[in-house]
């Protein structure tokens, strides 16, 4: 087993993950097993209690692990699935040490940091390496480590000291360290700064670690005699100091780190006995096709997000991403308005009408409405009135969770006549429940209490749906969830009555999955989260779909449909039909490009 361990210097979020996701997946490149690992060195259990606007948006795995955001962005890059094993936190480890001493296992000895915790946190790595992450059910070949916060902080010291350690353990062969590290410009000269590299880089060898190679962060390519002065400074060779500038989009991180040599880089230290010429093969190809088709778009499509977070863009990451890989897969450019729910209530904004008058234009003249989860009365009525204007101007539009559970309040309100339909989580007295909390549930205990992971969804039978159409026409699906509270059963029949029909139900029948309106173009909802499996090659269906309305093309998809394969691409320069069509696995993907420009980015 090989490992590259990925830590961070100056500031936080200066890019290790995505630098970590794009390293994992030129390994993969290589025909390589790649699994991942974040460590988060604060004291929670897991992510499933942080606030969106604290820590960002609260990531949920298909075993129901609630975990950082970053094993999203190892997830979407090396199509790969994880567990909540993948993410490290101080509370387990303490919680499982603590477990430990309990029971006696250390046989009466002092229980200290070292060697108690540090050994706690290197078994944890070494077991979960080793379990599989997809189909094959074989054992990865490497492991990716990512290393949260900065190098300093007092919260990474035991994870410094247990990496440090783990070095020795797993031998010179098979640890690569790299430092993400910030070059500013300052000055209106714009000149390129090392000095907060190298500090940050003296402070990491002086707790016994030495990068094998750095990756600088800036605004724009590193200078050459920048390089060298890295070099010289931090003690690594000139061709291991790596730029990793702002670029046109995420996707296009990997291609320039292999246009930098980083694969020969790694192969070296670790010894990887690997003849493969990565640009030569499938998915490297589909991989630079894909940058090409971002940077060449040029029809757009904007989609306003109606959301309570939007002061944190990152609560909402997996969401954009999904919008953005159905986008590029219909050669749309994605223009993605912010929208506040609570600037679009009247009262709300009533000191400030211009900020309510801006919202609704965005609302008002937007290709498509996407309404995300969330918890909380704020906003919601907020969120209401923008699914009310989406269902009654044929606007696309597309529900997630408590999206789902607000679009079933606003047409019981406006349709069926119950006009006093709300939430049990949000409003209890005088109200019709037409969203209840789920009898499995916890009203004490937050953490991990709620309805999670991935579960089953079948489809009504006999139904014409388009959520079904967009699944490829199975029967039944697998996605994952996070909810307390779901719709109400004793309702339902009311609701279908006048035309809201829950197409997707889960295995007993009694807990509602996905909606659809029926006559509206494109009024769809789910209860899961459709946007954590999305991937750049394979958009979420559901995501898919509205953009897809949202372009007017969804009529002219499910026509290609039925067209012979080697028809679908025919149908003009709007939609890559034969790739959505027939997309199922990363792996399985029809090359997008057969003359690509390897490393051009």
């Amino acid at each position: 087993m090989k490992y590259i361990l990925v830590t961070g210097g100056v500031i936080s979020g200066i890019g290790k993950g995505v630098i970590a996701s794009s390293t994992g997946f030129l390994m993969k490149t290589l025909g390589l097993r790649v699994t991942s690992i974040k460590i988060d060195p604060y004291l929670n259990i897991d992510a499933g209690t942080l606030s969106p606007l604290d820590h960002g948006e609260v990531f949920v795995l298909d075993d129901g692990g609630e975990v950082d955001l970053d094993l999203g962005n190892y997830e979407r890059f090396l199509d790969v699935r994880l567990s909540r094993d993948n993410n490290i936190t101080t509370g387990k480890i303490y919680r499982e040490v603590i477990e430990r001493e309990r029971r006696g296992d250390y046989l009466g000895k002092t229980v200290q940091v070292v060697p108690h915790i540090t050994n706690a946190i290197q078994n944890w790595i070494e077991r979960v390496a080793k379990k599989p992450v997809d189909d094959s059910n074989e054992e990865p070949d490497i492991c990716i480590i990512e290393l949260g916060g900065t190098v300093g902080d007092i919260e990474s010291a035991p994870f410094i000291e247990a990496m440090r350690q783990f070095q020795f353990r797993v031998g010179y062969e098979n640890f690569f360290l790299i430092h993400v590290s910030l070059v500013p410009v300052v000055g209106s000269v714009g000149e390129q700064k090392t000095k907060p590299t190298q500090s940050s880089v003296r402070d990491l060898r002086g707790l016994g670690l030495s990068p094998d190679m750095i990756a600088c962060r800036s605004t724009k390519p590193l200078d050459a005699e920048i390089k060298n002065k890295i070099s010289m400074f931090c003690h690594v060779k000139p061709e291991n100091v790596v730029g990793v500038h702002d670029c046109n989009s995420l996707y296009h991180v990997p291609l320039l780190l292999h246009s930098q040599g980083v694969l020969d880089i790694i192969r070296e230290k670790l010894k990887i006995a690997s003849d493969v010429d990565p640009t030569k093969g499938n998915l490297f190809r589909k991989w630079v096709e894909l940058t090409k088709r971002y940077d060449r778009l040029q029809d757009t499509t904007t989609i306003v997000l109606v959301g309570k977070y939007t002061n944190l863009q990152d609560s909402y990451i997996s969401v954009s991403k999904a919008l953005q890989h159905a986008a590029m897969a219909c050669n749309r450019k994605l223009i993605i308005n912010w929208v506040e729910a609570t600037d679009l209530e009247e009262e709300t904004c009533a000191t400030d009408p211009i900020k309510y008058h801006e919202s609704w234009k965005k609302l008002c003249t937007a290709d498509g409405i996407l309404v995300p989860g969330g918890f909380g009365e704020r906003g919601v009525e907020g969120k209401i009135a923008a699914i009310k204007r989406a269902r009654e101007f044929n606007i696309p539009f597309l529900g997630i969770c408590l999206g789902l559970q607000l679009a079933s309040i606003e047409f019981a309100r406006n349709v069926c006549g119950i006009t006093n339909a709300h939430s049990d989580e949000l409003k209890t007295e005088d109200t019709t429940p037409l969203v209840i909390f789920m009898p499995e549930g916890s009203k004490t205990q937050m953490g991990g209490t709620m309805r999670l992971g991935s579960r089953v969804t079948n489809f009504v039978k006999d139904y014409d749906s388009i959520a079904k159409k967009l699944y490829g026409g199975r029967e039944s699906i697998s996605e994952r969830h996070r909810h307390r509270y779901e719709v109400n059963p004793k309702y339902v029949p009311e609701l279908e009555k006048h035309g809201l029909r829950f197409v997707g139900r889960d295995e007993t029948g009694e807990r509602m999955e996905i909606l659809e309106l029926e006559g509206h173009p494109y009024f769809v909802a789910s209860q899961f989260h459709p946007e954590y499996k999305t991937r750049p090659l394979n958009p979420s269906p559901l995501f898919l779909g509205l953009i897809l309305a949202a372009s007017g093309l969804l009529e002219t998809y499910f026509e290609s449909l039925e067209l012979p394969e080697n028809n679908r691409g025919n149908l003009g320069r709007y939609c890559s039909f034969t790739e959505i069509s027939e997309m199922s696995s990363l792996a399985e993907l029809a090359p997008m490009d057969q003359t690509p420009t390897p490393g051009n980015n």
